[in-house]
């Protein structure tokens, strides 16, 4: 059952939240452990004590500073907790603990960090996944931009997986699970200066539920990539250089939705290098690649998945674009942001 609010429209964070005492610990117990609480977090010691049993582990920390905290289809919250899981599932690893460090900025409605909360519980509803940890700081106000997060998280790997970007070999399939840039996008349209009339909304999910079946299953993946910063053209840049191979995507077979091709167009921005905060590129044996996209398309957020390329041998290093007009061009990684605090 959704906890009930316990703060009022007029309630905003204050200096003294931030100074470890009554009101403190006020902010803490009513709000946070009451949104995020478990048997470990309620002890609110200086750190969590863990029964783990697993050897095979995976460590990974992350800070979202995306402007303005809440945006079409998420907020900071949502996106910091999906962030650090989806990191996780990136590397073939079951999320199991998650910690949680809170910058709040002097003034922020207290209705923004309820909801940012409550956006964390709902995405780590299902995950197998709990905030056993955390910490919370206020700074004066002008100097926060309202709330930065900082998350950590373990998972534990999967028996026999190992989805490292170095493992793409010549001859694996490039999937992607369904439309790219929605996040970049979806941030940039309400952006102060940008105004867009769109029914486009974020991407921001996690991935554990869509990918835990193949993880699980099989076929075997090879590698898997989360294309946030620097949208896809970074995530197969990464592939492939860390594995050494050339990798060919074909324009056409690309997801992209038409409001972000209209963003795209109206900013001058390609979108892809736009980021994805819910999206997943997964190498695998061409062999396997229908398995694989059957059993991603099966989940609702893999609906859209689309074999969009091949790995191969000839230009290592290097990713290839063959256009919709019959060229080609080189996918060369964003140099920079095309928009900073989007995640």
């Amino acid at each position: 059952m959704r906890p009930k609010p316990t703060t009022s429209a007029n309630d905003t964070i204050l200096l003294s939240h931030g100074g470890g005492g009554l009101l403190t610990r006020r902010l803490v117990k009513d709000l946070i452990v009451r949104q995020l609480g478990n048997s470990i977090l309620n002890e609110l010691d200086d750190g969590a004590p863990l029964k783990i049993k697993e050897k095979d582990a995976v460590f990974t920390t992350d800070s979202y500073v995306v402007r303005p905290i809440v945006f079409p289809g998420g907020d900071i919250g949502r996106l910091a907790v999906c962030g650090t899981i989806n990191d996780l599932v990136m590397m073939g690893a079951a999320p199991r603990f998650l910690s949680l460090g809170l910058i709040l900025e002097e003034g922020l409605p207290m209705a923004d960090l309820e909801r940012a909360l409550a956006s964390m519980r709902a995405a780590l509803r299902g995950c197998g996944a709990k905030v056993v940890t955390g910490d919370t700081k206020v700074v004066e106000r002008g100097m926060g931009f309202g709330m930065f997060i900082n998350t950590a998280g373990v998972g534990f790997r999967v028996r026999g997986a190992d989805t490292r970007v170095a493992n793409a070999s010549p001859g694996d399939a490039v999937i992607v699970t369904g439309p790219i840039g929605d996040h970049g996008a979806a941030v940039m349209s309400c952006r102060a200066g940008i105004s867009l009339r769109s029914e486009l909304k974020s991407d921001v999910a996690p991935l554990w539920g869509m990918l835990a079946p193949v993880l699980r299953c099989g076929p075997r993946i090879h590698c898997l990539r989360d294309p946030t910063r620097g949208g896809l053209a970074a995530a197969l840049n990464d592939i492939a250089e860390a594995s050494g191979t050339g990798i060919r995507i074909v324009e056409s077979a690309i997801p992209v939705r038409k409001e972000v091709r209209g963003v795209c167009s109206l900013l001058g921005l390609d979108p892809l290098n736009l980021a994805c905060e819910g999206r997943a590129v997964v190498i695998c044996p061409r062999r396997a690649s229908g398995a694989i996209l059957q059993r991603i398309r099966s989940h609702p957020i893999g609906r859209q998945a689309k074999v969009i390329g091949r790995v191969c041998k000839g230009h290592p290093g290097m990713v290839i674009l063959e256009t919709a007009f019959g060229g080609e061009r080189i996918i060369e990684i964003p140099t920079g942001e095309d928009l900073p605090r989007i995640c």
